[in-house]
């Protein structure tokens, strides 16, 4: 029976591809989340407000009318000589370069009485001759409108009106500036605004002034907050310019636009739509709407403000207005110019022109190109990917540190793009993402690995080790108790004169030893990832790359066989301690293929190894007690671990094998063995040679020297013995080099 729970797994997956799929859509135009756009609209604004340049820029000055003007002028609106006078001294007095209105001028401005005296003078005055004289010589001073006409001619001003998406009875107030163009001409113009209704400057007035702009923004945001607004609105076909942007052209005298146009997506075959305005060499980044993302220079107070009284009456200091930008507008509280932006709730609409004009001065404006949409997508896969990919796989520690490395990448990409590319690209939606995709792995891991981990442990609990069950719930490979052929590590070990033992020990003190030796033993061959196959009596049978597959199964058998062996040294001291015998442990390891899986009876079962392999592996651990070591290892697991050092110690036939082997002797791993004992395996290596070539004399010298310096290593005398029967009693013609065990 299968335990990968691939159901689950696959319900899972779906989930998440089903979220992003959902989040793609989103992205793409095709489904609107409305809480999910509000919070990418906090999520700007926090972006926007922490890399605001809180500077202020010296090149244009706001001419406010403020509570100070009011109070010292009179109530708004004020007559137009008297914005005549304001304009000749702006120019003439204080030198600006260019002057723009945040206002408009509609309506005939009657405050003289020219009107009331035109009517006396058709009615009961018209036969006066010295009134009519009179009013003749007075009109030209009472016409305000003409006075303020005078004014703007040959001088750079820009007038401000504003469009409206109603359609309302009078529609058309006041005459419009010039187009820049026909709207029909233009293949993005279906994405542009279409204006149904206008309030615009008196005909004089603006046949008058240098051009005009429109201030009026259709881009409001939901929550009521001034995020982007339009460049360029079409009328009746017709195309125009916002007041920035005509501010803008002014101080260029008035170039033509060029209009940058893409594909929707960046993809080809699609409809053409607006990308960017191209001004002399300038380029002005604007979405399909001709719209831009506002810039702003910081909080209100990003550029000098002059209370429009203190120009009136020339107590402004000359050199905060000589060769300036002016931008005129209202700031009263009472006069209501004021908008929501990101950066302030209430903040002066004249600002907003003088940051966009400021912006395209310095092209710092930020984009949203039509391609973005499409990394955006992509970057939604490739977290939808990566999260079923990776998650499945970690732990919950190492799931929460990836999920905090993937949240930090999102939100610093994101800024990046912000920063260093000027691209505004969505933060919200990968973040829901991310954490909607995190809480469905939380969900499923839970469930999942705890069910997986049930029954793993009722399966192999009582083999190998609760840290190998664990890396099994996380892994997706399927585990099952059904036989399979695999190369693995088989592991013997046997406790020497151990039926010595057992003759001097009472029952309950035997138990004690066995524990004393088992307990640390089981310990290291878990901790190197080995599988208990079963006690024997004084034995144990372990064996490394299954249930759960290791390609290093053969180096993890040698590492807990030495650390093994290191541990009985440390216990003889504690056995000496309490009156026990001393312990010795033999131990073989072999690698090859071998049969894995629940082998038994229908009374019993047990997850063993069968084969050839396994039962050279208890071959190997019989032969310790004869070379006098405690680790012999075929020459299979030499090959399959090599970061470790051994020595030759044999070639061999055990018993019921004929096909000859080469047995080592793990010394340790390579960095830990010493200059000495490489110096004796290259001595005990050359006196093979010789052995194998019958080259007796020489052989028998360097076992002697060996047999010298390491009196306790009964190999070395093996050997000298071996000579002493080959000298008198010669090796059959065709020998070997082979020594045939009859035992086991």
């Amino acid at each position: 029976m299968q335990f990968s729970n691939q159901w689950l797994a696959f319900y899972r997956i779906l989930l998440c591809v089903a979220i992003t799929g959902v989040l793609v859509m989103d992205t793409a135009g095709l489904l609107s989340l409305p809480t999910l756009e509000r919070m990418e609209n906090i999520l700007y604004d926090l972006r926007l407000r922490k890399t605001l340049p809180n500077t202020v820029d010296s090149r244009i000055v706001i001419v406010a009318i403020d509570e100070a003007s009011l109070a010292q002028e009179g109530q708004w609106p004020w007559g137009r000589d008297k914005l005549a006078y304001l304009i000749d001294i702006l120019f003439e007095y204080y030198g600006i370069k260019l002057l723009g209105f945040d206002m408009v001028f509609s309506e005939p401005d009657d405050s003289s009485g020219i009107k009331t005296l035109d009517k006396l003078a058709t009615g009961q005055l018209h036969d006066d001759a010295r009134f009519l004289s009179a009013l003749k010589t007075l009109k030209p001073q009472l016409s305000f409108d003409e006075i303020f006409a005078q004014s703007l001619k040959n001088r750079p001003v820009v007038l401000g009106y504003f469009f409206s998406h109603l359609q309302e009875k009078a529609d058309q107030i006041g005459q419009l500036p010039a187009p820049l163009t026909n709207a029909n001409k233009l293949p993005f113009s279906p994405y542009l605004f279409d204006a149904k209704s206008y309030a615009a400057n008196l005909p004089e007035l603006q046949s008058a002034a240098a051009s005009a702009g429109f201030f009026e923004n259709p881009y409001i945001d939901q929550d009521g907050i001034y995020r982007k607004l339009p460049l360029l609105i079409q009328y009746q076909h017709q195309l125009y310019e916002s007041l920035s942007l005509a501010l803008f052209r002014a101080l260029l005298d008035y170039p033509t636009i060029e209009f940058v146009v893409g594909d929707k997506y960046g993809l080809q075959n699609t409809q053409s739509r607006l990308e960017g305005l191209r001004i002399e060499g300038i380029s002005i980044p604007v979405d399909e709407s001709a719209a831009i993302l506002l810039p702003f220079r910081g909080r209100q107070g990003s550029f000098r403000y002059l209370s429009a009284t203190d120009v009136l009456n020339g107590t402004a200091d000359i050199a905060q207005l000589k060769d300036k930008i002016v931008i005129m507008g209202s700031t009263a509280v009472g006069l209501l110019d004021s908008r929501a932006t990101p950066v302030q709730h209430i903040y002066p609409g004249v600002e907003v022109h003088a940051n966009i004009l400021s912006a395209m001065l310095d092209q710092t404006i930020k984009s949203r190109p039509n391609y973005i949409i499409i990394p955006e997508i992509i970057e939604l896969i490739l977290i939808c990917l990566l999260i079923n990919f990776l998650f499945p796989r970690l732990s919950a520690i190492w799931s929460a540190i990836t999920f905090s490395i993937l949240l930090a990448c999102v939100i610093i990409m994101n800024v990046y793009c912000w920063e260093a590319l000027g691209i505004d690209t969505i933060l919200a939606v990968p973040l829901a993402q991310l954490f909607s995709l995190y809480g469905v792995q939380i969900f499923f891991g839970f469930f999942l690995e705890s069910r997986k981990k049930r029954q793993l442990g009722a399966m192999f609990g009582q083999y190998i080790p609760p840290e190998l069950v664990e890396q099994m719930s996380r892994s997706d490979e399927a585990f099952s108790l059904q036989g399979e052929s695999r190369e693995m590590t088989v592991f013997f070990s046997d406790v020497r004169g151990f039926t010595t033992i057992s003759e001097t020990q009472d029952p309950q003190a035997l138990c004690e030893i066995i524990n004393a030796i088992f307990t640390p033993a089981t310990r290291l061959i878990h901790e190197a990832n080995g599988t208990i196959d079963k006690y024997i009596g004084d034995a144990i049978m372990a064996f490394w790359g299954a249930p759960m597959h290791n390609p290093q199964h053969a180096s993890g058998a040698v590492q807990s066989a030495l650390a093994i062996v290191k541990m009985l040294a440390t216990l003889q001291t504690e056995f000496i301690s309490k009156g026990w015998p001393t312990i010795d442990m033999g131990i073989g390891i072999n690698t090859g293929p071998m049969n894995v899986g629940n082998m038994g009876s229908q009374f019993r079962m047990a997850y063993t190894v069968m084969g050839d392999a396994v039962n050279l592996g208890s071959r190997l651990e019989g032969l310790t007690k004869q070379y006098g070591v405690k680790i012999i290892v075929s020459e299979t697991t030499r090959q399959a671990a090599p970061e470790f050092v051994y020595r030759e110690l044999d070639r061999v036939r055990v018993k019921g094998k004929h096909q000859p082997i080469t047995i080592y002797e793990p010394i340790g791993r390579k960095e830990e063995v010493s200059p000495e004992q490489y110096q004796a395996i290259g001595l005990l290596d050359t006196a093979l040679h010789y052995y194998r070539q019958q080259q007796w004399l020489l052989a028998s010298a360097i076992f002697k020297e060996l047999a010298l310096q390491h009196p306790k290593d009964m190999l070395y005398g093996l050997y000298l013995d071996r000579i002493g029967l080959y000298q008198s009693s010669p090796p059959e013609a065709g020998w070997d080099g082979v020594f045939t065990h009859t035992s086991k």
